[in-house]
């Protein structure tokens, strides 16, 4: 019997030694060292890719906005984000998509009048968007609802609109287009692609400017 109760207590001791380590190494240590190594190499990654304009944080470079005026370049649409049923006094924006299939009627109604809106706004006096011309991302939401990219065919398909609304140069607006096109990654991953917020914080900028 009381050898019985030494290694039950001998055993018991060393569980409890080998959990204090673990909470130790793991629950402390580990997650101290991840965080100096993020803070020191990836900062503005690991806190939220934050984007400034004028001093201020306006938004994150990894979360799609909503909401734009005709004056500034559209994201993706949102057709698969929703409202906080539970905590209604903020009306705060759910992520997530559709699920509909692709031959659901209900879809091919929202991309279909998705392009005729993408056509009617983009299209002015001298310059007339055909509905061949637009492109997936402008008729479609993505799969999180908050993709913070567009290609660079949907930027350039909103060049002259933007450029006529704050009465700049189609070549001037292109070119802001440009410097904000992102490559692929390592040069083969993925596709190019335009990050609508820095694009529109650097068109608000170049608008006060002229």
């Amino acid at each position: 019997m009381n050898n019985s109760v030494t290694n039950t207590a001998r055993l018991l001791g060393a569980a409890l030694r080998a959990l204090l380590v673990l909470t130790l190494v793991t629950g402390v240590l580990y997650p101290l060292a991840v965080t100096g190594v993020a803070q020191a190499l990836f900062g503005g990654k690991a806190n939220g890719s934050e984007v400034t304009a004028d001093g201020k944080v306006v938004g994150s470079s990894l979360i799609g906005q909503q909401g734009y005026g005709l004056d500034y370049f559209q994201g993706r649409p949102a057709d698969g984000l929703g409202t906080n049923s539970v905590n209604t006094q903020y009306k705060l924006i759910l992520s997530g998509a559709t699920n509909l299939a692709a031959d659901s009627k209900v879809l091919l109604k929202q991309v279909e009048d998705a392009r005729a809106a993408v056509v009617k706004n983009n299209s002015t006096a001298d310059y007339r968007v055909k509905p061949s011309q637009v492109p997936a991302d402008a008729v479609t939401s993505s799969g999180s609802g908050l993709d913070p990219d567009i290609s660079p065919a949907y930027a350039a398909l909103q060049v002259h609109r933007v450029a006529e609304r704050n009465h700049l140069p189609v070549g001037q607006v292109q070119k802001l287009v440009e410097e904000h096109t992102d490559g692929r990654a390592l040069g083969f991953i993925g596709e190019p692609t335009v990050n609508v917020l820095e694009l529109n914080i650097a068109l608000k900028s170049l608008v006060t400017k002229s």
